[in-house]
């Protein structure tokens, strides 16, 4: 019989990060860019009782242990104690995205079956236009004070999140629950479909702050003061509104104030050292900068995710501002870190230009993931760099199936030797791992373009156009060709005052890339669609171009 462990069994739970915030870091600042348009600062002793003042509160308008609380607000302190007073009094946090179509908001909020809805001010007359549609909602709460409440609103019984608080002496002890419990609910951003929620447990949400805060990670400590640009409607701001918790760090918040101006002064003034976002943000900001002549003098590393950061821009940020960027990878599914492009001791020792050319890849996983390229017959591709197959991934942090679907989206997989390796899931990405565990995206499996049956990594053609100094973003998808089935088209967004032609953009591809992979065409537009989450959106790309004909064709 086997010998049983004898430590205490204690249960992995989202109030416990608070808490240990609160104790042993307690005086440890929080700043907040309000909607109001004011700064608030407290610290992490505050947000936890104010967090313990909304779990009374919540449990005063008669909320149950499973039920959801939606939120459609902004990067702020009172965002942050709703991640705290719902999960931690067993209530589920849902995070809506407020830059979705009203409704996919409406839609997903339905899903969920949110029972209250806490909301910024400027998204009132957004949530007042919604209210007919979501009859399961049975409290509006207004995330602001009296002096800013409406004089009237549609909503039925409209409530203020400031007198909810000032109603409760926040004498409550945080309950002690199985750690297996639903904590959050994220959906997908849904380009293709209705979104799919992803439920987080508190056991999964902990480990995932562990992890993501590990040295070869996000390297988080209580020396840092974390800014997260990636919205907390974004997969739970990639886990660092937890994180930050658990080292006890200067956390900063932007509130809606995302343009380069605003987020450049809230860098300087709060002292900020680490931040997180998708590409799109810092090419705004990266643009006031430059053209203003500044630098940073704090600022010494980023996350970047949510899609691939183009080679040019981690040059920029490295050499022209000393910004360590750690190139990153992950999935709502995955809570959602998978892999980060972090050194190893062996690859320090190599040439500058071969330590870049490894840090342009997504990365190597973190304790908690595991990961494997398969074939379209479910078996494992070898770890050299160069068979491109479907990304497939597992651990604690990853989804076993989707909320409210039937049946699941894992598949099985087979080592090199037919042996079985399990269920995992498939992320719809194509990617390599190198020999040193090291993986690079080179396309999602719905973009690559197959062109006379050989493969073209949209994401190559990407980079280098986004190389170009008069190129301010670019995208590629597949064209269809009478002889070739597909061809690649460029689509690329000029800088302010910049000139360039079709012809000088296609002549930059030589020597770059091999001959027969270059676009057959240039489309140049005045911005490109993002999804809600800043993610280039392909799909309507291809629909604005479906009828287009290639000039090869």
């Amino acid at each position: 019989m086997a010998l049983m462990g004898q430590m205490m069994s204690m249960p992995l739970l989202i109030s416990s990060l608070i808490q240990h915030a609160a104790r042993h870091s307690g005086d440890t600042e929080i700043v907040s860019k309000r909607v109001e348009g004011d700064l608030h600062r407290y610290n992490w002793r505050e947000a936890e009782l104010r967090s313990r003042k909304l779990a009374q509160a919540f449990a005063r308008l008669g909320l149950q242990a499973g039920e959801r609380v939606g939120t459609l607000a902004w990067n702020g302190y009172r965002h942050l104690e709703i991640y705290y007073g719902s999960s931690g009094s067993q209530l589920v946090c849902h995070t809506i995205n407020p830059r979705l179509f009203p409704e996919q908001i409406a839609w997903i909020a339905k899903d969920a079956q949110d029972r209250a809805l806490c909301f910024d001010l400027n998204f009132l007359p957004l949530v007042e236009k919604l209210a007919e549609h979501l009859p399961q909602i049975k409290h509006y709460v207004l995330m602001t004070d009296r002096a800013h409440m409406p004089a009237a609103s549609t909503l039925p019984n409209l409530l203020c999140y400031e007198e909810l608080l000032e109603a409760e002496d926040g004498r409550y002890a945080w309950p002690s629950f199985d750690e297996n419990t639903a904590s959050s609910i994220c959906y997908t951003s849904g380009t293709t479909g209705n979104p799919k929620g992803a439920v987080y447990s508190h056991r999964s949400s902990v480990l995932h702050a562990y992890g993501s805060a590990l040295p070869d990670a996000m390297d988080c400590s209580a020396k840092d003061v974390i800014l997260p640009v990636v919205p907390m409607f974004h997969v739970n701001a990639w886990g660092l509104p937890y994180s930050s918790a658990i080292v006890g760090c200067k956390l900063v918040f932007p509130g809606p104030h995302l343009d380069g101006k605003s987020l450049y002064e809230l860098f300087e003034t709060e002292k900020v050292s680490f931040s997180a976002g998708v590409p799109t943000v810092w090419l705004g900001l990266l643009t006031y900068v430059a053209s203003n002549k500044l630098s940073f003098s704090t600022f010494k590393r980023t996350v970047i995710g949510g899609s691939a950061c183009p080679p040019a821009m981690l040059k920029t940020l490295m050499d022209d501002y000393g910004v360590e960027v750690i190139h990153a990878w992950g999935m709502t599914e995955l809570s959602p870190l998978g892999t980060l492009s972090k050194l190893t001791a062996k690859q320090l020792a190599l040439p500058p230009e071969q330590q870049r050319r490894i840090l342009e890849k997504q990365g190597k996983v973190i304790y908690g993931i595991d990961m494997a390229v398969i074939d379209d017959e479910g078996q494992a591709l070898p770890w050299d760099g160069a068979s491109a197959g479907n990304l497939v991934v597992r651990g604690p942090w990853v989804i076993n199936t989707y909320f409210q679907q039937d049946g699941s989206p894992l598949v099985p997989v087979q080592a090199a030797d037919g042996s079985s390796m399990g269920e995992w899931f498939p992320t719809g990405d194509v990617a390599t791992i190198d020999a040193d565990g090291f993986m690079q995206i080179t396309d999602r499996s719905k973009d690559v373009i197959k062109s006379g049956g050989e493969w073209i990594s949209s994401i190559d053609l990407e980079n280098i156009a986004m190389a170009h100094p008069a190129v301010h973003e670019a995208a590629v998808i597949a064209c269809r060709h009478p002889k070739w089935d597909e061809r690649p088209l460029l689509v690329a967004v000029k800088k302010p005052g910049a000139e360039l032609t079709r012809e000088e953009l296609l002549a930059f591809y030589e020597g770059r890339i091999a001959k027969w992979q270059i676009p057959d065409d240039v489309a140049f537009v005045t911005e490109l669609p993002h999804t809600a989450t800043g993610k280039l959106q392909k799909l309507k790309l291809r629909e604005q171009f479906k009828g287009y004909k290639l000039p090869t064709a």
